[in-house]
């Protein structure tokens, strides 16, 4: 369901800034996430923004699953204090206000 064609800017986001990785980009997800925005032009952005929708309605009530099966191994929102699905209202405000 989640692969680089359907989800490029997931790709972009989680392949380098939130993975195992992610202390490089900073100590917080609002540290990771501004240099993720910094480094992205406004299109992708609101591409990112997309695809946040995109995964929440594909998902439905399996959304826990089908992000953890993709990313669960160098990504989990609870390792950073959230749900998957606060994590994804936490990036969407960070990516609007960023």
């Amino acid at each position: 369901m989640i692969d680089e064609k359907s989800y490029p800017q997931f790709h972009t986001l989680f392949g380098a800034y939130l993975n195992q990785d992610a202390d490089l980009w900073g100590e917080t997800l609002e540290e990771v996430v501004s240099c993720f925005t910094r480094d992205s032009s406004f299109e992708e952005i609101q591409q990112t923004l997309a695809e946040i929708e995109k995964i929440k309605k594909e998902a439905g009530g399996e959304l826990d699953k089908i992000f953890y099966d993709a990313y669960g191994f160098d990504f989990n929102p609870i390792l950073w204090g959230y749900t998957t699905f606060q994590f994804f209202e936490k990036l969407k405000e960070l990516l609007k206000n960023g």
